[in-house]
């Protein structure tokens, strides 16, 4: 891939019948072990892992590669990466919790910047508990992708794991020249009209390719690449 773009691959589970989330903010949990242990693994080849700030609020996540078992040297700790336009990201965070106790990498957030008091304060606080607040300068009332992606080259960052939620999911299938890889777990489970969807492109572009099909535990992960 080119050294001047970011090699995106996009991950996530999903029911059966495609739901990605639970309704009213609870997590829904879909992964057993053994595919979350490929995604732990996945994890470890890439620079970063980017979700929206839904879903760190909701999940708590933790973005690391706690599945796997130890190594020596250790396995590869990808840099937690949250888009976060308001600066809602939560300082008691596991994230952050992790950060502060060593365990974990500093979590950086990507805003829109603002001279909104209320967010320079927040901004403060974040920075202060020790987030890297990153803002990004536009007139959209969302992060648009292709500067989002430019911010973090610019930061270093050459390879980006983005896992949800269902927001930035539909954002990169809509722009899927963004897009290296897609990887979706699909869990025997049908979750109903409780769960939240993802907007699906109506097709693929002609130039993924289904690279891989391998089930893992009860669990089956479907693999595309950009030819």
């Amino acid at each position: 891939h080119h050294s001047d773009r970011i090699h995106v691959t996009l991950t996530f589970a999903q029911s059966i019948d495609a739901k990605i989330a639970a309704k009213y903010s609870r997590q829904l949990i879909l992964s057993g072990i053994d595919s979350l242990r490929m995604t732990h693994w996945i994890r470890t080849r890439h620079d970063a892992i980017l979700v929206g700030i839904g879903t760190a609020l909701n999940d708590d996540p933790q973005l690391n590669v706690r599945h796997l078992p130890p190594a020596d040297p250790p396995h590869h700790l990808p840099r937690p990466i949250i888009l976060d336009s308001h600066l809602r990201f939560s300082l008691s965070s596991k994230l952050l919790a992790n950060y502060n106790a060593g365990t974990g990498r500093r979590p950086w957030i990507l805003s829109i910047h603002s001279d909104d008091p209320q967010w320079l304060a927040r901004k403060d606080a974040l920075e202060h508990a020790g987030v890297k607040v990153i803002s990004v300068h536009t007139s959209d009332s969302l992060l648009p992708l292709p500067p989002l992606l430019q911010t973090l080259h610019s930061l270093g960052i050459r390879s980006l794991m983005v896992e949800g939620g269902a927001r930035i999911i539909a954002s990169f299938f809509s722009s899927p020249d963004l897009l290296d890889n897609i990887i979706i777990t699909v869990a025997p489970t049908i979750v109903g009209d409780d769960g939240l969807g993802y907007a699906l492109p109506i097709s693929l572009p002609t130039n993924f390719t289904h690279t891989h099909s391998q089930i893992f535990g009860p669990d089956t992960v479907v693999a595309w690449s950009k030819i």
